[in-house]
């Protein structure tokens, strides 16, 4: 099966969002609330209907980018945030974009992706942070099957594709998962090298 834009969107129409939990995540809300440079450059990609993008607009984030591949779900955070700048909502293939941003937020895009494409992630988000960028957020931590998204890992397998790249600030098991997701979520901040 191929991940593409019409598998995704079709996602979203028909409400076959599994790894959506309706709210910011526990271990993203306690990050960022220790952030205080309000004027951050920051990417959400594969962000989906983004409640991160939303927690952190509302708490006075004003350079926030979320990237997706599913007018859908781009256009669910627009109905749900009409104050969010529309021109910060795009539409396009995450190895396709260019920009340059200070921290950029995972949130289950690494797990969405097939795991072919780990490495070329990995040089991507390399790419795309400026010098000091941070690569925060969460990553699955069960094993890898050919059954997926989401497609799963471990912390040895993450190391392999990000120590290259980056100073490995943690990567480590989420102590504040949300209930369903505990034990199974490591927590990274990666600083660009």
């Amino acid at each position: 099966m191929e991940f593409d834009e019409t598998y995704w969107d079709n996602r979203y129409k028909n409400g076959t969002t599994g790894w959506d939990i309706g709210h910011i995540s526990t271990p993203l809300k306690t990050y960022f609330d220790q952030l205080e440079d309000r004027s951050l450059q920051i990417l959400i990609p594969g962000g989906g209907n983004s409640y991160e993008a939303q927690y952190l607009f509302e708490k006075g984030f004003q350079n926030v980018f979320v990237l997706d591949l599913s007018e859908t779900a781009l256009s669910n955070i627009q109905k749900r945030m009409p104050s969010f700048p529309k021109e910060q909502l795009i539409h396009q293939n995450f190895f396709d974009f260019e920009g340059s941003f200070d921290l950029i937020i995972e949130q289950t895009f690494f797990c969405a992706l097939h795991p072919s494409l780990r490495k070329a992630y990995a040089e991507k988000m390399h790419q795309l942070l400026q010098p000091n960028g941070k690569l925060v957020g969460l990553l699955f931590d069960f094993p890898l099957t050919e059954e997926g998204p989401p497609f799963g890992g471990s912390l040895q397998e993450y190391d392999s594709y990000f120590s290259p790249l980056f100073k490995i600030d943690l990567l480590e098991r989420a102590y504040n998962s949300i209930p369903p997701r505990a034990g199974k979520e490591l927590f990274l901040k990666l600083l660009k090298k």
